[in-house]
Order: C-alpha cells, then structure tokens, then sequence
C-alpha cells in the first residue's frame, strides 16, 4: 500500500510527498487501517492530526460502515473523505460506454482497429511510410504548411485498459492517419497472414466506412476532448478543491451547450470527414433505413440527432451529475466562501463560520467568536488591497498571505484556507507512485526488500527534496551507522 501526505509548507505552498510504502497481509479495511496506524506511530504522528482522506473509490476504501474511510472517520471525525475526482471522471466515461449499445460497439471496434494495424512491424512500419508519403505529397502541392516541429511521424496509439483519457489520443491518432489506416487494412485483407485476420479487416473496413462510424468517433471525441482538459488539471499536485469543483461545473456546462446546440457543427465536421475520406454521407432528410435495408417511419436526421447525439449526451450529463454529486454538499459548499476570484465576490461570513464548526478540533469556542470578528477585518483589507485583486485560486491567496505576512494578522482565516488546501483532489500522485516501482522493482531486484524498497522509492520520486542533501551528509551518516575500518 503506498501512502502520500498532502499538506500546506511555511510558505503556504501545496506539498504531495510520498510517505511510504507498507507490506499488507490482506486487502481488508482493518488491515489497511491497522497498517497506517502502524506507520504513523513509527513517525511520530497521530491520524487526529489528518484533516481529509482520498481514494480512488472501492467499496472496501468508501464503505459507509466497514470501508477504510468509516473507520478513521471513527478516530477522527475531521478526516473528511473525496473521491478522487480523477477516478470519477474515468466511470463517467466507462459507464456511458457500457450502457450505450452504439458507444459499446465503437470501442470495442477502435480496439480492435489498433490490434490489427498495430499486430506486426511490418504493419507499423507501412503505416509510418504511408502517412509519410501523404505529407510529402501534401507539401508539395502546397495543401499543408511546414516549419520545424510541425508534421512529426505518428503511429497508431494503444489505448490503456484503466485509463479512459488515453482513448482521446487514440482517437486523435485515427483522425489524423485514417487515410493511412484504410491503407494498412486494405492490404491485411488482400495479403493477410491467415483467414482469420483477412476476415477480421473486412469487417473492420466495412465498419469504418459506415456513417454510424462517422458520428460516434465526431461524438466521443468531443466529449473526451472537454474532458481531458479537466483531467489533466485534477492531477496537479497544486490543485485546490475550490478550483477542481469550478473545473467541474465549468465541464458540465460546456457539456451541456454541446448537448443543446452542438449537432449542426458536429454534422458539418462529419460531412467534411466523410468527403476527404471517400465515405457516403447521408442526405438528413431521407428516411432512415435500418441496416442499410429496412425502412423505418423516422428520417435520417431524426435517427442521429435524437436517437444517438442527444441519448449519448443525456447520458453523459446524468452520469456527470450523480458522479459528482458530492460536489454540492455542505463542507465543499462553505470552502467555496474562501475563494479570491472576482475580488473575493462568494466571500460569506456565515458560510465560513459553518465550515469551522465542521473542524472542532481546530476551532475552540473562544476561536470561533474571535474568527467573525477576523473575517469581517480581513474581507475589508483583502478586498481594497490590490495586492490580492487578481487571484485565480486559494493556493495563490494561502502563498500570498505568507508573502505579505497576513497570515500572521489574520491566523483564524489562514487556517481554514489551509484546512481547505489539505483536502485532497486526486489521487494521481500515489499512482505515480506505483508506476515508479514497476521501475525500481524489476525482475533483477524481485528479491529487493521492503526497507530497501522503501528507500529507494522515496529517492526516485522525491527527487526535488534530495537535492539539498549534499555529498558530505551521506559520508557523515553512512559513518554513523556502524564502525567501519576506514574512515571516508
């Protein structure tokens, strides 16, 4: 089990620091709580002192009675609970994609694109060729423009099993090598290595050259588009819980402009692809025909505005909102008050004082009258310095308070806007964490313990923090650790 801390330094600054790694004999809550604690004692620390907890979500981390997050909330009713917002924004996707019958089948067949394209070198390597003689062409009749880093080789990418953003780029490189793909594909069906893979591009073909193709790759890659910019920014280490849930609803909106007035711009990109790539397109208003044969009572347009874009949409918006619909309770709703932007414009007294009493270990009686006299002091310098007329987030109004030493003037506010930054966003950081052990942990180290594990990792992720320890400080506690014969 890895564990990072998320905290705020002396300079207000956001710090995600991998705290270790812990051998567990079994994946039971009680186990993974009985192993924190075990952690923390060995460093002197107390889980009274965690203010928020975040996961990517499974029944044995999130259970309401019996999950991890049930039992420290019983330790410490402060330690309040996110799911990861970057793992949500994933079964957003996932969901959709595996109630829509349409949606289901794409992917199922963008996967299996790849496997065949991308099933031998030989098949690669045509494909680099092919686009590569499409760009030279184009430059030569003076289609495209080129300058340095423009027109870099491509490849067909694989898309990961867990992670649905790397579908977007999958997506991205089918766009950009259809022409080359059709390519390849044509020739796997003409000289393929057996029946089965001939067989399998035909269908392929016959697939990709269908407008049901068209406009479920124009739909999906709209919709991972807007929500990739949201992903990446859930998984800086910096983001605050103010600005991930702005992000959100920033999300859900364009999403739902999309969904009111996004077809017409979708049809025309559609016909264009259609045009540039030798596929039929359709005339909107003809009647609909159900496998290409069967008339039906609806007209084309109908069929793929309704029955496809805005059952696909809808879909999409009702997953967004029960997903996050924690975004809307009452501890993320009082930190809103904390915000600096449009000059401190959701700024509320009595929001802020309801979100100290969700923290009584932090804010005695005595506290709480002194922090309304605070907060009023504070929105009244705050607001006419402008100084602080500017800010995007509460990480830069925690970092600007300690530059000009308001953190000291008004220490009551200073501590709910860290108390706000702790809460954790995502949990990218831990899986990177994991990620950098498949790279120490390889099949020449599979013997590597634990302690030794342990200490390797923490100086291949927190490289920044090893840059302070010099030569002479590991001579000196290496000397330290036991007599040696000589001394360095």
């Amino acid at each position: 089990m890895a564990m990072v801390l998320r905290y705020v330094d002396a300079r207000g600054i956001v710090k995600e620091r991998f705290f270790g790694i812990v051998h567990v004999t079994g994946t039971s809550s009680s186990i993974l709580k009985s192993a924190i604690d075990t952690l923390f004692a060995e460093h002197g620390l107390s889980l009274k002192q965690v203010r928020g907890q975040g996961y990517d979500g499974t029944s044995i981390m999130r259970g309401e009675f019996n999950g991890l997050k049930a039992l420290i909330l019983n330790d410490n009713s402060s330690a309040y609970y996110i799911h990861c917002f970057a793992h949500q924004l994933q079964l957003v996707v996932v969901a959709v994609a595996n109630k829509h019958d349409g949606v289901e089948n794409f992917f199922n067949m963008l996967s299996m694109v790849v496997n065949v394209v991308n099933a031998s070198c030989k098949r690669k390597d045509m494909l680099r060729q092919s686009y590569k003689d499409r760009v030279q062409e184009a430059i030569g009749n003076c289609e495209i423009e080129t300058g340095r880093g423009l027109h870099q080789e491509l490849s067909l990418i694989r898309a990961g099993d867990t992670r649905w953003g790397s579908h977007y780029k999958t997506m991205t490189s089918l766009l950009a090598l259809f022409p080359n793909v059709i390519e390849v594909l044509q020739y796997v069906e003409e000289d393929g290595d057996n029946g089965f893979s001939r067989t399998q591009a035909t269908s392929i073909l016959a697939y990709l050259k269908t407008f049901d193709f068209v406009i479920y790759l124009h739909l999906m890659f709209h919709i991972l588009e807007v929500t990739d910019l949201l992903s990446r920014a859930l998984q800086k280490k910096n983001q605050d819980i103010v600005e991930a849930i702005s992000l959100i609803r920033g999300t859900k909106q364009l999403l739902q402009t999309f969904r009111e007035s996004g077809f017409d711009p979708l049809l025309k990109k559609m016909y264009s692809f259609c045009e540039a790539n030798g596929i039929v397109s359709l005339d909107m208003a003809e009647c609909y025909k159900k496998n290409g044969r069967l008339r039906t009572g609806i007209t084309n347009r109908h069929y793929y505005e309704f029955d496809i874009f805005n059952t696909v949409m809808d879909m999409q918006l009702q997953e967004f909102g029960d997903r996050f619909s924690e975004v809307s309770t009452e501890l993320l709703k009082n930190i809103a008050a904390l915000s600096p932007c449009d000059s401190f414009s959701k700024f509320n007294v009595s929001d802020l004082l309801e979100l100290a009493k969700l923290y009584p270990y932090d804010f005695d009686r005595m506290e709480m009258i002194a922090l309304e006299k605070e907060l009023n002091m504070y929105y009244v310098i705050v607001h006419q310095d402008e100084r602080f007329s500017d800010l995007s987030g509460i990480v830069e109004l925690a970092r600007l308070m300690v530059d000009t030493k308001k953190h000291k003037i008004y220490p009551l506010v200073y501590r709910l806007l860290k108390l706000a930054l702790v809460l954790p966003v995502a949990t990218a950081t831990v899986e990177r964490c994991f990620s950098a052990m498949k790279i120490v942990k390889t099949d020449l180290h599979n013997k590597i313990g634990d302690e030794f594990l342990n200490a390797a990792l923490i100086c291949t992720i927190e490289k920044e923090a090893l840059l302070d320890v010099t030569s002479d400080d590991v001579i000196s506690q290496f000397q330290k650790m036991k007599t040696h014969r000589t001394q360095l």
